[in-house]
């Protein structure tokens, strides 16, 4: 399968190809804060402190966050595993996205990152239950359906508003998965999920602009995903859970 990669002015628009395995390179990665911290610094030491009390929070139930520090010292974070991965494979992507944010994004004091199984996200800006739109990217699949593309725009259209509604609405894991049959031979999968920091209306807003996106990036396209700071949903003609 060829793939390919472009970068339009609003964000990163990523060609791919599946990622399963555990130590996969990350999807991507966002250094946002304008502002750095020094070594040996007392936000260093925070920042230590607050993912080391994520690797305990977040793999039994798939998310986590906390803060740690005080006034400008002060740490905020989360992180979030996708709503099908075991508490053991949760807990080696956050401890491995520590580890690459650091690589990735020394002494800056807000970054994010994102691997199939989880993202890790933190910030000197206490950001807790806002919706972040400006750390997202897009990931497309080049290949482009052959038969009748306007129906399958439609299908996926369907099939996410659906989970959208379903991932926002009393579920405690802000995760859903789908898939609808589109003929004998293919089905269409889906999921949606939000870190659960957000309310269930603004998990649902974060979703709905996301799906939004999809026709930008994916339009007639065999599979994609839009990824957030706060949400991400996609669809795949191959099961997208359980790798």
């Amino acid at each position: 399968m060829i793939f390919s990669k472009s970068i339009p002015l609003c964000f990163l628009i990523l060609c791919f190809f599946h990622h399963s395995a555990i130590g996969a390179s990350p999807l991507y990665h966002f250094c946002f804060s304008p502002e750095n911290y020094t070594a040996n610094s007392s936000y260093g030491a925070n920042l230590n402190l607050l993912f080391n009390r994520l690797y305990t929070k977040v793999p039994p139930s798939g998310f986590g966050l906390g803060s740690t520090g005080h006034a400008q010292n002060q740490v905020n974070g989360l992180a979030l595993c996708r709503g099908d991965v075991s508490s053991q494979n949760c807990n080696t992507c956050v401890i491995g996205a520590s580890k690459e944010l650091r690589e990735r994004c020394p002494y800056s004091k807000g970054a994010v990152i994102w691997y199939d199984h989880c993202l890790l996200k933190y910030s000197d800006v206490n950001f807790f239950g806002q919706i972040d739109n400006k750390n997202k990217f897009s990931m497309t699949n080049v290949q482009a359906v052959e038969n009748n593309p306007t129906l399958f725009n439609e299908k996926v259209q369907e099939l996410l508003s659906g989970l959208s509604n379903e991932a926002s609405d009393a579920n405690p894991k802000f995760y859903a998965t789908g898939e609808v049959q589109l003929d004998t031979f293919t089905t269409l999968y889906g999921i949606a999920q939000c870190t659960r920091d957000l309310s269930n209306v603004n998990c649902k807003k974060c979703l709905d602009v996301a799906i939004s996106g999809l026709p930008n990036c994916c339009d007639a396209k065999r599979g994609g995903r839009v990824v957030g700071g706060s949400c991400n949903v996609g669809f795949e003609l191959y099961p997208i859970v359980g790798t």
